[in-house]
């Protein structure tokens, strides 16, 4: 694994990771693999970015993370314990909640369903959750009564924010947060999530914005064929010259190529229900 070459700015964790992924092969057609040796280490209090091509196997790593594709070998740990390929429902329980890019609402649920569908497994606590999920996000409290379906797509993203919040996880994970979303809203949701972290979870994200991911996460990873081509700090790899002429270049191209085609679907706000 390579790493940036520039000094670091902030100490480097030390201790036992959080959670670590080592050596991961995976996929999702039998022979025909995604991920192919990649590497992860999520130290507690963390923000780690995960950037990189589009292929390189970003959304394929937080899905075996998360036991949706099955890990062929290699091992994912949770304080230490092995949990690869164990159940999702088993790993919201062990306090790891999962955000993915679509579909990450129920649209014919309100707020308050979609989020007592997030304590599902813990329903006795709802009420106590749901205070200090409003204290985060109020919004979700003054519409609480509104149909999901009815929201804009930052909207939706921080109901599922939220919903994945509600069995108070040690660990997040995002798959495309800003995905489809407007520059305003692409910026919420990084403060959001930054946010969020400094209530104490620890966050891996993958992000097509590859430079605003950098800005705010503490370490980032370089994935590229399945691999990590470079990790380092943030600041460090945003500044980098190699990372910055192989990959920033290629992945602001990319990520204009997708506001292109999202264009015409829209962000804006929509109306409160009656």
């Amino acid at each position: 694994m390579s790493t940036s070459p520039a000094t670091a700015t902030r100490p480097t964790p030390t201790g036992e990771p959080l959670l670590r992924a080592s050596e991961l092969v995976a996929g999702y057609l039998p022979g025909v693999n995604i991920l192919n040796g990649c590497d992860l280490d999520l130290y507690p209090g963390e923000l780690i970015g995960i950037i990189g091509p589009n292929g390189a196997g970003k959304s394929t790593l937080l899905k075996a993370l998360f036991g949706l594709v099955t890990v062929r070998s290699g091992s994912v740990t949770l304080e230490g314990r092995d949990i690869t390929n164990e159940r999702a429902d088993s790993l919201v329980h062990r306090g790891v909640g999962f955000v993915p890019q679509n579909n990450n609402v129920f649209p014919s649920l309100t707020i308050e369903e979609n989020l007592q569908m997030g304590s599902f497994q813990a329903p006795r606590t709802f009420a106590e959750r749901f205070e200090e999920i409003v204290d985060l996000f109020p919004t979700l409290g003054d519409r609480r009564r509104q149909r999901a379906g009815s929201l804009s797509g930052g909207e939706r993203q921080m109901v599922a924010m939220a919903r994945a919040l509600m069995m108070k996880p040690s660990v997040l994970l995002l798959d495309e947060p800003s995905a489809g979303l407007s520059p305003v809203r692409q910026d919420e949701t990084f403060l959001r999530t930054r946010r969020i972290n400094r209530t104490g979870v620890s966050i891996i994200m993958v992000e097509q914005n590859a430079r605003r991911c950098l800005q705010i996460c503490d370490r980032g990873y370089v994935l590229d064929q399945g691999r990590n081509a470079y990790t380092a700090s943030g600041r460090e790899l945003m500044n980098d010259p190699k990372v910055i002429e192989l990959y920033l270049g290629t992945l602001a191209a990319d990520q204009e190529k997708a506001a292109a085609q999202e264009k015409g679907s829209g962000d804006g706000v929509a109306p409160a229900a009656p």
